[in-house]
């Protein structure tokens, strides 16, 4: 989530400094064989793996529904590779010019208008991630509030309206946090706050390592085809019930309907590491190509084994019964259940500190972007966190369904970044002296930015006929 280290400290590091390198002349160029990194190559793994989970993995577990199990290992295979040649792609490009930030590879590829294209899609992707997490807080709160309250079902008091209830989250908790002029501050109040930033992003991995297991072991305490009183269990190791019929407990190998089309998005959008992949780099230990290569494909590898075993055992919990956002099924079944609360709570816990995390860097494109040659004024710092908390509260309300979200943004900002914008630079980066434009490895990164962009095209498509005709709405929608 967060790949944004320097070597001049992180306390140092002003909110108009950061995310978008300065103007030429303003400061030399660092390169990697200028700067000794520090973090172990085991560290570094975790910081990738960091980077690489987040809320996407609770829809992984629809897209196999929709697919297949099958068809979806398949696609996740595909999408786990490609996500490597992609970091071997930026590794390559970076090596050649010494560049240790994603943004600044657009800069040198296509000068400005490469880095504010590079920046409004990076910026596009976390607003689509900041989407995401209030949409937990939307479908989550209201349930553990309803677990606290010992109620069977919602009532439909304000409290357990999750619009009402994001729109608080935000405005008591989220806003506060965002208004802070820069995450290290060396206050003591403020340096707590930025600890509380800074553990967020370890808290919402590891809630996803929770997240693995919970669903394994909830697989064999819930009974398909689920009967009707499933309130009426009196034992959390009973088997319960909910209700399906017997064809939608059949496990698929192979499927395809209108819902499909929004599988490789997901995938895509569980897989986005790419914009953190050089500071990793540059952070690194006797840092080459090679070694850094190596944390990627370990650190893929296990993010490939955690969603394959997430999105299983929840299909073969649930099958056709599924939602697009996997902890609110359960809900079906024991709203009161002991270990699915303490799930939510940690997950409600880490994205909600996440969420400011992921503004800061928004807001620093948009001042670079924006406001390059102003000084910093309080005025334009509170109206961006404001206007961009009311933008994400106005998405989350509107959206039905958290598996939109997950299509859109997997659709457009993933493949870019994924796919199409390491492609184009490998071929503009590397001189042609070291590779002719026709030779064997540029001809690949043409095609797998081509890739992408048929990825794009294709899922963008069937996502827009999908909700031009209103099919399936039902499919995770809260």
């Amino acid at each position: 989530m967060n790949g944004h280290s320097r070597d001049d400290g992180f306390d140092e590091l002003a909110e108009h400094e950061e995310f978008l390198p300065h103007k030429a002349g303003a400061k030399k160029e660092t390169h990697f064989t200028d700067f000794e990194g520090k973090t172990s190559f085991g560290m570094s793994i975790f910081n990738l793996s960091n980077a690489i989970m987040g809320s996407g993995i609770l829809g992984l577990a629809y897209a196999m529904s929709n697919t297949g199990i099958i068809l979806f290992i398949l696609l996740l295979i595909c999408i786990a590779i490609l996500s490597a040649y992609s970091i071997h792609l930026l590794l390559k490009s970076a090596g050649v010019v010494g560049i240790r930030a994603y943004e600044q590879l657009g800069n040198r590829a296509f000068g400005p208008p490469g880095k504010v294209l590079a920046a409004v899609i990076i910026t596009i992707h976390n607003i689509g991630a900041m989407s995401s997490y209030l949409f937990i807080v939307k479908s989550e709160l209201p349930l553990v509030i309803q677990a606290f309250l010992s109620k069977h079902e919602n009532t439909g008091e304000w409290y357990l309206n999750g619009n009402y209830l994001i729109i608080i989250v935000s405005a008591l908790i989220i806003l506060p946090l965002a208004l802070m002029r820069q995450l290290g501050l060396k206050s003591c109040v403020v340096r707590s706050l930025s600890e509380l930033f800074l553990h967020s992003v370890f808290v919402l991995p590891f809630t996803d390592v929770l997240l693995s297991p919970k669903v394994i072991y909830k697989r064999f305490n819930i009974a398909c085809p689920f009967g009707d009183d499933h309130h009426n269990q009196t034992s959390f190791h009973d088997h319960v019930h909910i209700n399906a019929t017997d064809d939608q407990c059949e496990a698929k190998m192979f499927t395809v309907n209108s819902q499909t089309a929004y599988t490789i998005p997901i995938l895509a959008f569980a897989f986005v590491c790419h914009p953190e992949v050089l500071p990793i780099y540059t952070e690194l230990r006797d840092a080459t190509k090679k070694r850094m290569q190596g944390v990627a494909n370990i650190s893929i590898m296990a993010m490939f084994v955690m969603y394959l075993l997430t999105a299983l055992f929840g299909y073969l919990t649930f099958y056709g019964n599924v939602e697009s956002e996997l902890l609110h099924t359960y809900s079906r079944v024991d709203p009161l259940d002991v270990l699915v609360l303490c799930v939510r709570l940690a997950v409600l816990v880490a994205v909600t500190l996440t969420v400011p995390v992921v503004l800061f860097p928004i807001r620093r494109a948009l001042l670079q972007i924006l406001f390059a040659d102003k000084p910093f004024s309080w005025a334009i710092h509170i109206g961006i966190a404001f206007c961009l908390l009311f933008l994400v509260n106005l998405l989350v309300i509107l959206v039905p369904s958290i598996r939109d979200i997950f299509g859109l943004i997997g659709a457009t900002s993933a493949p870019s970044l994924i796919f199409i914008l390491p492609g184009i630079f490998y071929i503009r980066i590397v001189p042609e002296e070291q590779e002719p434009l026709l030779s064997r490895t540029k001809i690949t990164a043409a095609c797998f930015a081509a890739l992408g962009f048929v990825f794009m095209v294709m899922s963008l498509s069937f996502i827009i006929i999908d909700w031009s005709t209103g099919e399936s709405r039902s499919g995770g929608g809260h």
